[in-house]
């Protein structure tokens, strides 16, 4: 069985390394799909949806209108700490294949149920342009 659960955020970036655009300060309004697998318990429930609202929402709440940098992007970050804007700084550079890794990452660090075999992620930059990592255990 699997389940999914949608969320949103606003989310800027930039990609210091990218030789086009991307290299600028820019933003998206990303969405994700997280999806879990496993076997239902006795009452037909793989995991309860509040239940996932509960790993996943303090880690939109933290990505939600912040600038997320790599941290070797010191310049920047120097720049965000002086303004004293929301910002969040990662080892790894913000794509949506690192970002979908990431999460994947997070959710495990939580207390999933037993029952509970698989993690798949989606992470939507833009309305047509994803990536999604999975993971099985």
């Amino acid at each position: 069985m699997k389940i999914t659960k949608e969320y949103h955020w606003e989310m800027g970036h930039r990609l210091p390394f990218h030789p086009g655009p991307c290299k600028n300060l820019h933003g998206h309004s990303y969405k994700a799909y997280i999806t879990l697998e496993g076997i239902p318990d006795s009452n037909g429930i793989l995991i309860d949806f509040y239940d996932i609202d509960k790993i996943l929402q303090p880690l939109i709440d933290r990505l939600d209108h912040a600038f997320v940098l790599v941290d070797s992007d010191t310049e920047v970050i120097a720049f965000f700490k002086r303004i004293n804007s929301k910002h969040e700084i990662i080892p790894f550079h913000s794509t949506a294949e690192n970002l979908a890794l990431y999460f994947i990452e997070e959710i495990k660090k939580s207390a999933l149920p037993s029952n509970i075999s698989g993690i798949g992620v989606s992470i939507y930059e833009t309305a047509d342009a994803s990536a999604t990592a999975s993971v099985t255990f």
